[in-house]
């Protein structure tokens, strides 16, 4: 072998060990890059859950709660309850809440349907009453939703009416999401009127936690 074909040998020889090297340290980079956004990935998730909310109902042994609405009225809502008032021109609604979540929740608006869903649905987004002022729930504590419907002449009020006065199921819709607006959350109530357990005792509704849904997140379900 002359020189000559030894050097061209020993060049590829180091050309080879080079582009071994070479990949050997752009795999290694691709794989640290791979691991460092899937702990971004991992410690986004963690903050994101630190911050999110859930509201159910409150308890039954949990304090009645005072609320007041903008006409002045005042209205004790119980633990575990609901209050439904109707008035001559306004129709006065409220649930007593907890916040089982780990994030302040921040309640966006409210929906009221008059039946039972055929089906696991949230109402449209468009079709939620937006809260008139911000109604917040810390975590592991307890607040009130309040609304109402101040057109008598309006169907829905017209339909509200007739089912409180018949002690008929109503489904109140929260859409409610962390402090930074992010995060929503459709959490639907069940409320029911509980006559009282005896003929000339007064009955009480009942607000208890039916189904959960995912606005801004994939659904579990």
């Amino acid at each position: 072998m002359d020189w000559a074909t030894a050097a061209s040998l020993a060049t590829a020889g180091g050309t080879l060990v080079l582009a071994i090297a070479t990949f050997a340290s752009i795999r290694s980079a691709n794989k640290s890059a791979r691991t460092a956004e899937r702990a971004a990935r991992i410690a986004e998730r963690s903050l994101m859950a630190g911050q999110r909310p859930l509201l159910v109902g409150s308890r039954m042994g949990d304090a009645d709660q005072e609320i007041q609405f903008a006409e002045g009225n005042l209205f004790q809502v119980p633990g575990g309850g609901a209050s439904l008032k109707i008035a001559d021109s306004a129709i006065y609604l409220a649930a007593s809440i907890r916040n089982v979540g780990s994030g302040l929740a921040v309640l966006h608006g409210w929906h009221i349907l008059l039946e039972r869903p055929n089906e696991r649905t949230h109402p449209p987004l468009e079709d939620f009453i937006p809260q008139i002022r911000d109604i917040y729930v810390a975590p592991g504590d307890n607040g009130v939703w309040q609304g109402a419907f101040r057109d008598p002449d309006a169907e829905i009020f017209k339909a509200v009416r007739t089912a409180i006065e018949a002690c008929d199921l109503v489904v109140l819709s929260l859409l409610y999401g962390d402090f930074e607006g992010g995060q929503r959350v459709i959490s639907q109530f069940s409320l029911r009127y509980q006559a009282g357990e005896q003929p000339d005792s007064t009955g009480r509704w009942l607000a208890s936690a039916a189904r959960h849904f995912n606005v801004d997140r994939p659904d579990p379900r």
